[in-house]
């Protein structure tokens, strides 16, 4: 089985008091149903004060514990020991006053065992199992006996009882294992996703360690290249359409260098008071304005939809995440890329669709888990750090292939953790 934390711990507890206040509820339930009805129904004689006594001392006692369930305090495994043993000794009492160990009720001495056995750790689960069986057998000798004249009849009886014991005590025992186990794969779910998310983690990491790395061994052959475009552009012999290729170089140069120098600035996590926030619309028309920079002859179409203005954290992840999503959109298509914000008071909806051939079908089922091969027109890496930096942010994003054609990305923020107020 999967080890889980502390925390998980203690909210397994809390959930399985909960269940054993639901169990107890039942079982008075019946207890009351069996003391109330015996002597109509089945002529048997029995000690019905102190009985209700008992059954009413538990009901107080079961209502506590229901309340201190719902206000979700800390419950820890010797209260719910505690608890098991308060629950064996009232049915000890309730036996000896019907009975004993003859009274067919006795199998319900199994039911706090088998919650103990599957809450609480091993050496807990021994001392319940031990009580119920102290219990069983003191009940053996020490009980007070019922009144019945007919021996066959008491046999029948004892049988039926037997019969009605077991079909209780299976239900209840079923009921709370089902929903244990239930409980116990919901965290291995849990765990899963938080493995899968940690090594994604680790991944993202060693990818910008090694844009770092790359980052700083690019200055070099940038700065030769600068020194190359300028001397050919102090050739004299150059006509006008080479000129504007060496200006366009230029421009792609300083591109690049602010790039590196952008990337080297934001090593480090910047403070609360350094993250500016912008209107969203205003933002993402910036983001686009410098996409097109770098890329020049992409061409794109900006829409803003929604009254709300929310503002967005201009965090620089974020921003590359888009510029990622965009730079995608137009290596799959040469035509137009429609950009779409859709403004909300609580969300904040980025949609960007391409005229390509849309997403692969692997691209589909593993983007952002995995870096995609190369054959997948580059859209690996890059969605990769997409989506962790927006999952970061609280948000999601969903690639799909909508009809007629093409692919659409969209990138959904909660604006209350993206926006300062």
């Amino acid at each position: 089985m999967t080890p889980s934390s502390p925390v998980e711990d203690a909210r397994n507890l809390r959930l399985n008091q909960r269940r054993a206040v639901i169990l107890r509820w039942w079982l008075l339930a019946a207890v009351a149903i069996a003391v109330s009805s015996a002597p109509t129904l089945l002529d048997i004689a029995l000690p019905q004060l102190p009985m209700f006594a008992v059954i009413v001392l538990m009901a107080g006692f079961n209502a506590v514990l229901e309340w201190r369930a719902r206000t979700d305090q800390a419950v820890g495994a010797g209260e719910l020991f505690s608890q098991l043993c308060v629950d064996l000794v009232a049915l000890a009492i309730l036996l000896y006053l019907s009975g004993g160990a003859v009274n067919p009720l006795i199998s319900f001495l199994l039911v706090p065992v088998a919650v103990a056995a599957l809450s609480l750790p091993g050496i807990l689960t021994a001392a319940v199992a031990v009580l119920a069986v102290a219990l069983y057998t003191l009940l053996m000798r020490h009980f007070l006996p019922l009144a019945v004249a007919d021996v066959e009849r008491a046999a029948r009886l004892h049988l039926a009882g037997m019969w009605l014991t077991f079909v209780v005590s299976t239900a209840m025992i079923a009921w709370f294992v089902a929903r244990m186990t239930a409980s116990i794969r919901a965290r291995d779910s849990r765990l899963a996703a938080a493995r899968e998310q940690a090594l994604r983690d680790e991944r993202v990491v060693a990818l910008g360690a090694l844009a770092a790395g790359a980052a700083h061994e690019l200055g070099t052959p940038l700065a030769t290249i600068a020194v190359l475009v300028g001397e050919l552009e102090r050739e004299a012999g150059l006509d006008a359409g080479a000129r504007e290729d060496l200006a366009l170089v230029r421009e792609q140069i300083a591109q690049c260098k602010g790039i590196i120098s952008g990337m080297a600035a934001r090593a480090g996590a910047l403070r609360p008071d350094q993250i500016q926030a912008q209107e969203a619309g205003a933002w993402l028309e910036g983001v686009r304005a410098r996409w097109h920079a770098m890329r020049p002859r992409a061409s794109s179409r900006l829409s803003l939809e929604g009254t709300a203005t929310p503002l967005i954290a201009t965090e620089a992840t974020l921003e590359q995440a888009v510029v990622n999503l965009l730079n995608n959109a137009a290596d799959a298509s040469a035509a137009e890329i429609d950009i779409r914000l859709i403004r909300e008071p609580a969300t904040l909806t980025i949609v960007i669709r391409d005229g390509g051939p849309g997403f692969p079908a692997e691209v589909l089922r593993y983007a952002g888990r995995a870096p995609m091969p190369a054959r997948s027109g580059g859209a690996g890496i890059g969605l990769l750090l997409a989506f962790s930096a927006v999952e970061r942010l609280g948000g999601r994003i969903v690639l799909d292939n909508p009809s007629p054609g093409g692919g659409r990305a969209t990138i959904e923020l909660p604006v209350a953790r993206s926006a300062e107020p």
